[in-house]
């Protein structure tokens, strides 16, 4: 089966924008991650001041 340029053209288009989705996706879960864990060390940094302070 041989695809017409129009065919080419479209399928590149959906190849570019599922992996502009796709670098979207990963962007959003690492810093998702990173503000998580930033704030997690927030937290136990708070935790053993207040613990050295009693």
């Amino acid at each position: 089966m041989r695809l017409t340029p129009e065919e080419l053209s479209a399928r590149k288009r959906r190849n570019l924008a599922l992996a502009g989705a796709l670098v979207v996706f990963i962007v959003l879960v690492f810093t998702t991650t990173v503000l998580k864990m930033k704030g997690n060390m927030d937290d136990r940094r708070a935790a053993a001041t207040a613990a050295a302070t009693r």
